[in-house]
């Protein structure tokens, strides 16, 4: 298991020949939204034959992987005249015809040429439909029933890749925060899609804040217990968790910056002031301060761009600063309480709550056009907004359904409860496994 897990993790995938690559784009970060109908052919081991074993499971977590993605619409397999059992998985014996009366702008299929039971190979491809041209394919060879999951992320972070110019979403990671009585919370992980949920601390008091590190090694937290105050450690390396005292100090609101150190606010009663910690996270030297509340970093990815929470102006605003020349500007210029700010990792946009008369609100600012836009509408309260490594889905924490997290984009659209398995706050992004090479 191990060995098929690392050749996977290792991309020792085949690559497989085409005489000619889809070139289908999708844009998602413009204002309008375009819609893509894909196909899933039925998976088969032969010419008609479909595989029902460890094919039909693999294609089940597939389409529920697609269903995440907002500007998917997958085609019903009974619109499809002449069915999805097809007698080739690629042209010439790959019938798109019967795919574009659907209306599909794209059809996968999968095949499993030694069968789909025991240890087997796996190859799947996605093509145009109108144009036979194939976005991509790939084999992923040693296949068990244990790593259908992990074959169906990297096929849909690869498709998703391949239209959209990113695939982080099926590579990430959300660390939250699940609060099980008063002063009771740890920090747990669970992918945007809901598998792999586990709990990574057990400790006595309350957690806050997770922020995964950009390597994705660490994720720190807040930590308070009866005695202190504390910043939490968890390394993924050892398994292990530290806490990390400043003695007499508040520990609020913990961030990573691209090069792998922590900002954090800290306030020993007076006014908080972030700090910029070295790689022991020690203090090395103060990112913001002064006489109002400073609090909530988060970075760009080039690390030159702070946005931050601020009560300078008397209540809380959301602030924008260029560490490179010290300017700050005001990026909330609506509302009397804007807070827990989330700067997009290509630091275009700025998302972040807002308190309004139906509740907290989920608000994103353009940076470059200057335009404010509301992406969530309630029920209940929407609060701790954190955007993707993709700078296009944002998960959140709402009370609409209990204590949950919830995902939207930054255009906004029908929220996606992401099964955490109880009350769940503090959502945020990160990519364990590290990014695509």
């Amino acid at each position: 298991m191990k060995k098929q897990l690392l050749l996977l993790a290792l991309g020792i995938v085949l690559v497989l020949s085409s005489d000619a690559q889809a070139a289908m784009r999708v844009d998602i970060y413009g204002p309008g939204q375009n819609i893509v109908n894909l196909a899933l052919a039925a998976p088969i081991r032969g010419p008609q034959a479909e595989a029902t074993s460890m094919g039909a499971a693999l294609q089940k977590i597939v389409q529920q992987n697609l269903s995440f993605l907002p500007f998917m619409r997958l085609t019903d397999p009974k619109a499809v005249l002449g069915g999805v059992v097809l007698q080739g998985y690629e042209p010439p014996t790959l019938d798109f015809k019967r795919f574009q009366l659907a209306g599909s702008d794209i059809v996968v299929t999968t095949y499993w040429p030694e069968g789909d039971s025991g240890t087997r190979p796996v190859q799947i491809r996605a093509f145009e439909t109108n144009t036979g041209g194939r976005l991509f394919g790939k084999e992923y060879p040693k296949v068990t029933s244990k790593d259908l999951p992990e074959v169906a992320d990297r096929f849909c972070a690869d498709l998703l890749e391949a239209l959209t110019g990113d695939g982080s979403f099926f590579r990430s990671t959300l660390a939250f925060v699940k609060k099980t009585g008063k002063m009771s919370a740890n920090v747990w992980l669970v992918k945007p899609t809901g598998r792999d949920l586990r709990q990574i601390t057990n400790m006595p008091g309350e957690s806050m804040s997770p922020a995964w590190s950009p390597d994705g090694r660490f994720v720190v937290f807040s930590h308070i217990d009866k005695q202190s105050h504390a910043l939490g450690v968890w390394d993924r390396a050892s398994g292990k968790v530290q806490r990390i005292r400043f003695p007499g100090n508040v520990v609020i609101g913990p961030a990573f910056t691209p090069d792998n150190k922590v900002a954090v606010a800290l306030s020993n009663g007076k006014y908080p002031v972030i700090y910029l910690l070295n790689h022991v996270f020690q203090k090395e030297r103060i990112l913001e301060g002064g006489n109002s509340i400073n609090v909530s970093p988060t970075f760009d990815k080039t690390g030159t761009k702070m946005a931050f929470t601020s009560s300078r102006l008397g209540g809380p605003q959301i602030f924008m600063k260029d560490l490179s020349s010290g300017t700050v500007t005001r990026v909330s210029k609506n509302g009397t309480y804007n807070t827990e700010a989330n700067l997009s990792p290509d630091g275009t946009l700025v998302v972040y709550s807002r308190m309004t008369e139906y509740g907290h609100r989920i608000f994103v600012q353009d940076m470059m056009t200057g335009m404010e836009r509301q992406i969530t509408f309630g029920p209940g309260s929407d609060e701790q907004p954190s955007f993707c490594a993709d700078s296009y889905f944002i998960a959140f924490a709402s009370t609409r359904g209990g204590h949950g997290i919830y995902l939207t984009t930054r255009h906004g659209g029908d929220a996606k409860q992401v099964p955490t398995g109880g009350a769940a706050y503090f959502p945020r992004w990160g990519m364990p496994g590290g990014a695509k090479k």
